[in-house]
């Protein structure tokens, strides 16, 4: 069993302040396959006529980040012919469902999107994806990445993945003018979960929605942060390092909370995707909607004014915490332009690539070597997550990969999915995550 190194309990004051050398040593890349390597033995030398590329970043600001990546990559390599292989779906469910077939039919893209960390490992286990270690040293991103990020894409010495973001899980986006109206003063903010019930109480009789929630994973996306509130980072990282147990009190605790709360989401909203699932909030129709940071852009591609039509806070109960996931981009085994997986690897690494897609998208860059200026570039969101990730503890999200291999994680999920739909109570839903964490 492959080992990723979890972000547990890290104050991590580097990892976005200065620049870190060092990190932790990869192998060779490439040279454990000689049929995919180049004549110097690296994995990536080889066509670079086309990049193909299979992302879930179509709709939305993510469809915005992923175009000003284009524009980066066209002008850094204008002579690559550029193909998006687009799945849409939000938390990228239907593309990795489509890429699992591609993958064991031995018709990979030439780099597919993932999320960094655990969710690597089932692609990993079936040699399906290649050591780029070696072209983090060609590049120098061991020194551009925080040596503690470097370690968190490190599998048994070894790096399979190039991160084009960080994003931060346990946010909540909300509506003022909702609050406000239910008498909730926006610039308090709950100091936990069962606070927050209270505000929700409120804004319930005042007929609008307390809390929007859409298709399955972002039901997995609040229950993690949930998890979080009750737990505590410690003994919320315990669940993947087997400290702590999927049946203890603090875990039932958990899942009464996630029942109450649900009582206050809209069902006729579980059938849609993030973004429209979050636009009750950005209406002024509903308060609350718990959604990693890609939401900002949401809110500013609609013309919303940071702090006057949104405001934005940790879960309840999360606070100093900051819940992690990144996107990345992969070397899949027997791609047929290995040479544009490099470009394209080369353009999402790049401080320009990562300045514009975070910019578009909402999230922060993996990089660390920004200047002042660059920095100032991005807007107060961005800049106060900045902050955050470099303060506070670290743990990984469960819904986007970092924390559990895929089938864990979609295990818990289908839990989730039964638990919310009514098909299982309080107790059988708990017994199914001890099963599915197995």
């Amino acid at each position: 069993m492959r080992q990723f190194k979890l972000f547990a309990g890290v104050a991590a004051a580097a990892l976005v302040l200065a620049a870190c050398g060092g990190g932790t040593t990869g192998g060779t890349s490439g040279t454990d396959n000689n049929s995919t390597t180049g004549a110097n033995g690296k994995a990536w030398e080889g066509d670079a006529s086309e990049v193909v590329i299979t992302t879930w970043w179509e709709a939305g600001s993510e469809k915005v980040g992923f175009d000003a990546l284009s524009e980066v990559f066209k002008q850094k390599y204008p002579d690559i012919k550029f193909t998006k292989a687009a799945i849409a779906g939000g938390g990228g469910s239907q593309a990795k469902q489509k890429l699992a077939a591609d993958l064991a039919a031995g018709s990979p893209p030439d780099t597919f999107q993932a999320h960094a960390g655990a969710e690597l490992t089932d692609y990993i286990d079936a040699d399906q994806i290649l050591d780029v270690s070696g072209l983090y040293d060609e590049l120098k991103l061991k020194e551009a990445f925080p040596a503690t990020l470097v370690e968190q894409l490190t599998s048994d010495g070894k790096i399979y993945s190039v991160p084009s973001n960080i994003h931060r899980a346990n946010v909540v986006w909300a509506n003022p003018e909702v609050l406000k109206e239910a008498g909730i003063d926006p610039s308090k903010q709950p100091e936990d979960l069962d606070a927050w019930i209270a505000d929700m109480e409120k804004i319930q009789a005042k007929g609008k929605t307390p809390l929007t929630l859409g298709v399955a994973w972002t039901r997995l996306h609040l229950f993690e942060t949930i998890l979080l509130a009750d737990l505590g980072a410690e003994k919320y990282n315990g669940l993947f390092n087997g400290t702590t147990k999927w049946d203890s009190e603090e875990v039932t605790k958990a899942i009464k909370h996630f029942e109450k709360i649900l009582t206050f989401t809209d069902k006729a909203l579980y059938t849609e995707d993030w973004e429209p699932a979050m636009q009750p909030v950005v209406d002024g129709k509903a308060a609350y909607n718990v959604m990693g940071d890609w939401a900002v852009g949401a809110f500013n591609a609609q013309n919303k004014v940071d702090g006057t039509d949104y405001i934005y806070f940790p879960v309840p109960g999360t606070q100093g915490t900051f819940d992690f996931l990144a996107d990345s981009f992969t070397l899949p085994k027997g791609a047929a332009h290995p040479g544009g997986t490099r470009a394209w690897l080369d353009v999402i690494s790049s401080k320009e690539g990562q300045i514009a897609f975070n910019l578009a998208k909402g999230s922060i860059p993996a990089r660390a070597d920004l200047s002042d200026e660059e920095r100032a570039k991005f807007p107060k969101y961005q800049q106060s997550a900045m902050e955050s990730f470099g303060k506070d503890t670290i743990v990984s999200s469960i819904a986007h990969g970092a924390a559990l291999p895929v089938k864990q994680s979609n295990a818990i999920s289908d839990a989730v999915a039964k638990f919310v739909e009514g098909g299982s109570d309080a107790t059988q839903f708990q017994a199914e995550l001890v099963q599915a964490t197995k």
